[in-house]
């Protein structure tokens, strides 16, 4: 009975990591989650590579070294990449200096608790597991260890990331997360770690709450271009 079991069990985990059905099925469910509510889909995630016994590793989540360092180098990362595309690369772009998407959240103290969970958990922690673990890991299953394969699963995934912030922040929210995008994939990529990045998104994302609450964005955004 328990090898029954055994290879019933085996069979279904060699069918979530793999691309027939119920693998395909598993891909849909994972990313229509944040349609719920995020961050369902991450969390969806971690429930397939459970039942699917994909190792953790193969998702990025490899314990690191030093906690400290991996937080601290990824704060600072976030932070400093912000400031970089607000200042600096967003207006090269043509961006308005204004988010006029976010600009309610300026001093609305009210709407901070929603945003501080929607940066943290949803975008720190849903979306890299998301859109760098999860679908690094799907794509490199399929492509396989080709040369181009990581380049490739870099560009898809940027451009998948960032067409989903069309909807409500129009073309210069896909500039910016396009960006984001290739940046943190290309880190994934090298790395295989998704910690650092966990942070550095959040931090990235919490600076920028940061410049819109404190009605900072033309300022920032006039640093260096006047």
């Amino acid at each position: 009975m328990n090898e029954v079991h055994a290879s019933s069990d085996d069979r279904v985990a060699a069918e979530l990591r793999g691309f027939e059905p119920l693998g395909i099925l598993a891909i849909l469910v994972i990313l229509a989650g944040n349609f719920v509510v995020a961050p369902l889909s991450a969390v969806l995630v971690l429930l397939w590579a459970w039942r699917s016994h994909t190792p953790w590793r193969e998702i990025g989540y490899v314990r690191p070294g030093s906690w400290i360092r991996t937080i601290a180098i990824g704060i600072a990362f976030g932070i400093a990449f912000k400031f970089l595309m607000k200042a600096i690369v967003m207006p090269l772009l043509g961006a308005e200096p204004i988010n006029q998407a976010y600009h309610y959240l300026a001093g609305n103290r009210s709407a901070l608790p929603g945003m501080l969970y929607a940066v943290t958990l949803g975008a720190g922690f849903g979306e890299e597991t998301v859109f760098r673990g999860y679908m690094f890991e799907r794509l490199g299953k399929l492509l396989g260890s080709r040369v181009w394969a990581k380049p490739l699963i870099v560009l898809l995934t940027a451009a998948f990331f960032a067409s989903l912030h069309y909807h409500d922040q129009g073309l210069a929210g896909v500039q910016q997360a396009t960006i984001t995008g290739l940046v943190f994939g290309t880190i994934f990529a090298v790395t295989g770690r998704i910690w650092m990045l966990m942070f550095a998104h959040a931090a990235f994302d919490l600076t920028a709450l940061a410049i819109i609450y404190w009605d900072l964005e033309s300022r920032v955004a006039h640093l260096v271009f006047k």
